[in-house]
């Protein structure tokens, strides 16, 4: 990461502000921030008793399950493509 270009966006998850630093574009980062954002909006409403602890954990859980199943499909992709050739 050494010869990358650095990008810090200042962004806004669940009504708190969050520098942010990484490689990718300010557009990206903006997405990712805002897709966050939604999830926890979306997980709020289900449950809105939570504490923004609890909601944070909570998120991060659902996205590590959506990213479980993306990757069993895309290693299940994979197998198929290669029983394939």
């Amino acid at each position: 990461m050494g010869d990358q270009q650095k990008t810090r966006i200042t962004v806004d998850i669940y009504g708190q502000q969050y520098a942010i630093v990484g490689t990718e574009s300010s557009s990206h980062i903006r997405l990712v921030a805002s897709i966050v954002d939604d999830k926890m909006r979306e997980i709020s409403a289900k449950n809105p008793t939570l504490d923004v602890t609890k909601l944070a954990v909570l998120t991060a859980v659902n996205f590590v399950h959506e990213y479980i199943k993306l990757k069993e499909e895309h290693d299940r992709l994979l197998q198929q493509t290669k029983k394939d050739e």
